[in-house]
């Protein structure tokens, strides 16, 4: 007899969507963050237990639209917000930062996360997308009170050159992060993924509002990882890596960070973005970490 796995059945039977549509109830604000105003979306019960959702490079809050409802009806509050330089919080940057910056370095979004964190009761569940792993673990060493477990999902499973463990082309990835931007946003333009037509002019309408020196600045951010891994893993949170088995990294290259820093490693029938394609087995093992914590 077959086993059927329920979530993996309704994640192969998902349609293409409004990307722009949240789930009825959904709660729209401005935080006000280090970096400027954060657009922010929440979803559930006032006073549950926070799940906290942060898009990557050249993403949004919109990213989770399809694992908002899941978390909901779960019974937590779950929200996200859009990254400073980024779709609707494209003024919040450097600018704004006491003193000023000219540019968006790794601390500003660190900030934010921490601001984030702290506009709650108690330490939250936290997952970083991609890039914003890299920002979450961050934000794990430095206020390690403020987590409650940590999701990365499709994080880069590296420290200083994220890139050189990159499919293909790690070998050529050392350039200036202008360069190295310019060819993730071609691949995005060009939809070398495939992906859904309604999910692809939603991504395309967002780059065009997505400042390029925000994406620039990341890039770089994401050549110059410091190594906390020792610090990653001395955390007694729950640790979930999330991948699909066609990611960015070679699968093999994020079971060895899961070893490291003492994760549960989740693989997908999928690629970069579980959150939209995998949605019901990554709520599913975010879950079941969850659980843990109690």
């Amino acid at each position: 007899m077959t086993t059927i796995d329920p979530a993996l059945a309704l994640d192969q039977d998902i349609p293409d969507i409004d990307w722009h549509v949240f789930p009825e109830g959904t709660v729209r604000d401005a935080f006000a963050a280090p970096s400027g105003l954060l657009a922010r979306v929440v979803l559930g019960p006032e006073g549950a237990e926070r799940v906290v959702l942060i898009p990557g490079v050249a993403g949004s809050k919109e990213d989770f639209v399809r694992i908002f409802p899941l978390l909901a009806d779960a019974g937590y509050r779950v929200e996200s917000y859009d990254i400073a330089g980024h779709w609707e919080s494209v003024d919040a940057g450097p600018a704004h930062l006491d003193p000023p910056s000219e540019h968006y370095d790794r601390q500003l979004f660190v900030d934010d996360l921490i601001a984030i964190l702290e506009d709650g009761d108690g330490p939250a569940h936290v997952l970083g997308y991609s890039f914003a792993g890299l920002v979450a673990e961050l934000g794990l060493v430095q206020r390690p009170d403020l987590f409650r477990s940590l999701t990365l999902m499709a994080a880069p499973p590296a420290v200083g050159q994220v890139f050189k463990g990159v499919k293909h082309i790690g070998p050529i990835s050392d350039m200036p992060p202008h360069r190295a931007a310019g060819l993730i946003l071609w691949g995005i333009r060009y939809n070398l993924n495939r992906t859904p037509p309604r999910r692809i002019a939603f991504v395309r309408e967002r780059l065009a509002v997505t400042k390029r020196t925000a994406i620039d600045d990341v890039v770089g951010i994401m050549m110059t990882m410091p190594d906390i891994v020792a610090e990653v893993a001395a955390s007694p949170v729950p640790k979930l890596i999330a991948v699909g088995e066609s990611d960015l990294w070679p699968i093999p290259q994020h079971a060895e960070y899961a070893d490291r820093i003492g994760a549960t490693l989740a693989v997908y029938e999928t690629g970069h973005a579980p959150c939209e394609t995998a949605p019901h087995q990554l709520v599913r093992d975010m879950l079941r970490m969850f659980d843990s914590v109690r």
